[in-house]
């Protein structure tokens, strides 16, 4: 088994890097206002086709808006989105996690029942569901995934949590009389940290496709927000005619999902402890060289073969 590699992978740091950025500086990197139109220089092609015009480098879509600086917007609403929901579900899906694996008995098989119905619900109908019922917004959009997001870090850290509290230095903790909010917030939590790290990396790229299917489907952040999801919903009608409106939002929402997810499976390797050492191992020793079967000679063979 190869070891995993330690270096940080410069395909997924340069396109999350790319994303921040974007983000950050939304205001300053768009050439034109991503919710304000001109119907005159609707579905105007990019500007390596013909009519293309530089003033919109990426094109328009049937409003005359700009597409690139649609896109640009759009990096914000989704590293928003997911660092709100991932942040509240965290929150409170770490905390029941924690305190279901410290404290075991009737409070550990109330709580993960409880998380077992939240896993077992269907994402996607019942995020439709709730936004629909609570009229879509932007905040109802982060409660909604927040809500539907916290059973996947209390499953996880309650199972961490339950191999660390059987540590000595927990024991010892308990027998110096330490409290439970002690033990778990400078014993357990800490330890824990690594795991959380991890499910929130990964996490991300599944928020961000979550926020595009109900913008797709028309219950996620209202129009004229420049969300990516919007906007593949609202070029879906011009695929043939004019394709631009829906492909340069669906490829940033491509590379970002690819990039989070291969960023979290670095981060995995990285800070797991026995992967870590196997990297460790198979830096420092030196590859196994098997022995040469001395060869025999031909005589002392044949004599071999005729006894």
């Amino acid at each position: 088994m190869p070891a995993p590699s330690r270096e940080l992978p410069w395909f997924p740091g340069a396109i999350l890097a790319a994303l921040v950025l974007t983000a950050v500086f939304a205001p300053y990197l768009a050439p034109q206002s991503p919710t304000e139109g001109d119907i005159t220089q609707k579905l105007i092609p990019p500007v390596w086709m013909e009519r293309g015009e530089g003033r919109h480098p990426l094109g328009t879509d049937r409003f005359g808006r700009d597409v690139l600086s649609r896109v640009i917007y759009g990096s914000r609403i989704s590293l928003v989105v997911s660092l709100l929901a991932i942040g509240l579900s965290g929150t409170f899906g770490t905390a029941l996690g924690l305190i279901s694996g410290y404290r075991g008995g009737f409070t550990d098989s109330l709580l993960m029942r409880f998380t077992d119905i939240g896993l077992s619900l269907p994402t996607i109908l019942i995020a439709v569901v709730l936004v629909a019922v609570s009229e879509p917004s932007f905040r109802n959009v982060v409660l909604v995934i927040s809500l539907l997001l916290w059973p996947r870090f209390a499953r996880q850290i309650r199972g961490e949590t339950l191999g660390i509290k059987e540590q000595d230095f927990v024991a010892l903790a308990v027998v110096a009389g330490r409290s439970s909010t002690w033990i778990i917030s400078r014993h357990i939590f800490p330890n824990v940290v690594p795991t959380l790290l991890v499910i929130s990396t990964l996490q991300v790229g599944y928020v961000i496709l979550l926020e595009g299917t109900l913008s797709f489907l028309g219950v996620g952040v209202p129009p004229p927000n420049p969300a990516w999801g919007l906007m593949i919903a609202d070029g879906r009608g011009f695929l043939a005619t004019a394709w631009w409106i829906t492909l340069f939002p669906g490829v940033a929402m491509l590379l970002t999902v690819l990039a989070v997810n291969l960023m979290g499976d670095w981060l995995r390797d990285h800070l797991d402890p026995k992967l870590r050492q196997l990297g460790s191992r198979a830096e420092t020793e030196p590859a196994a060289i098997e022995p040469v079967p001395e060869a025999r000679p031909r005589g002392a063979a044949a004599g071999a073969d005729g006894g």
